[in-house]
């Protein structure tokens, strides 16, 4: 019987946002007799600990992520490039996925041991500059979270062909996210009670998401449903800027008399499923999101999503059948939709229903294992 594989994947993120999730869902859909999936993380935090707690090596180094203006060649003489090239060498690694931001130290050090790599773009404003381009072509595959994030990557006209790219949409654990969580301790938490129509809102303290569009919705829905109540998980803050944008965001709240007792901002949540178990209706009011792994998650919860249509929302959600789109900012479009569902139970139940089997068909978590594996393991076979 031939050895596993060893595979490393790097991120520049410590904490567990979806593209996080989604590389833990990825790694823990392998065959864990055929592969050894590694982490390399710049620092500790949510995501080490989540892969040290599967049983899965974890490394830990420090390096500075990335910025969208890198130059490669200097990139590739960091001493971090050549710390990636000894553990790559030490933990015998046959292959290396990275995300954008570790790309520029990864990529050189993958390249002088003859390691093939593979990267992830997740993220819709990954553009190469002119000076860039050559360096985009060199990765082995390059995986994309969405046709939007894709479009955002090649520019007009593209840079390189179309084909070169291979969606991997992010799957979601269906084990996890399904039906049948109890959301009732959330509630309880929440001060909200088991009838009372709840709306929630995850996403993590950033401008892009738009927590200021739900506030503003919540507040049009409370005019017209008293009694609804709202919650919103998350925080991982990134940036001195994502700090103010948190500050200022809480602040409304409690100079707002309307939203005061009705919003509920509840932090980081490890049990996200129970979080959206807990909503009547899902919201997502992002200016643009790549892929919005929330919608799919709440989908798979059986719960109606009401979201910006920008970027990946597009392609997850199916409007008029497992929930509404609206244009970006557009908080009374968002109420609309909110409040007919709130008054509406049997449209809940029919959209929460077809968002589910639309998961189980596109947006599974074997499915993107089969996306990934489809292009590493003709690298791995021919490596061997």
């Amino acid at each position: 019987m031939n050895p596993p594989y060893h595979l490393l994947f790097t991120s520049s993120y410590t904490d567990l946002g979806g593209g996080e999730t989604a590389l833990l869902t990825l790694a823990g859909q392998l065959d864990m007799a055929r592969y050894v999936p590694h982490l390399l993380v710049r620092g500790e935090g949510q995501l080490a600990a989540a892969w040290r707690d599967r049983g899965w090596p974890t490394h830990v180094d420090h390096w500075r992520s990335a910025s969208a203006y890198f130059v490669p060649a200097l990139w590739g003489r960091f001493p971090v490039s050549r710390r990636i090239e000894s553990l790559l060498r030490d933990q015998h690694i046959d292959l290396l996925t990275g995300d954008y931001h570790s790309l520029p130290m990864a990529l050189p050090a993958a390249e002088r041991l003859g390691i093939p790599i593979t990267w992830i773009c997740a993220g819709w404003w990954f553009h190469p500059r002119a000076w860039q381009r050559i360096f985009f072509r060199r990765p082995a595959a390059t995986f994309i979270h969405s046709r939007a994030a894709g479009e955002g990557f090649l520019g007009q006209p593209p840079f390189m062909p179309p084909e070169r790219l291979t969606l991997m949409y992010p799957g979601v654990d269906t084990a996890r996210f399904h039906p049948g969580v109890d959301g009732l301790k959330v509630r309880f938490e929440s001060s909200v009670g088991s009838d009372t129509p709840l709306v929630a809102l995850v996403a993590r303290f950033q401008d892009v998401k738009g927590h200021e569009v739900f506030q503003a919705m919540a507040r049009q829905v409370a005019l017209q449903i008293p009694e609804a109540r709202f919650i919103v998980a998350g925080e991982n803050t990134q940036t001195n800027a994502d700090n103010a944008y948190k500050t200022r965001i809480l602040s409304a709240v409690q100079t707002d008399p309307l939203l005061k007792s009705r919003l509920k901002y509840l932090g980081f949540r490890a049990d996200v499923e129970r979080v959206l178990a807990a909503a009547d209706v899902v919201v997502c009011s992002s200016r643009f999101e790549s892929y919005g792994m929330v919608n799919v998650e709440a989908m798979a919860c059986g719960k109606p999503v009401v979201s910006t249509r920008p970027g990946g929302p597009s392609e997850t959600v199916a409007h008029g059948e497992t929930g509404y789109l609206v244009e970006a900012g557009d908080a009374a479009g968002l109420a609309r939709h909110v409040i007919d569902l709130l008054r509406d139970p049997a449209l809940r139940q029919r959209m929460g229903a077809a968002g589910r089997v639309r998961v189980e068909q596109r947006f599974s978590a074997q499915a993107m294992a089969d996306a990934y594996l489809g292009k590493v393991e003709p690298l791995l076979a021919a490596r061997r």
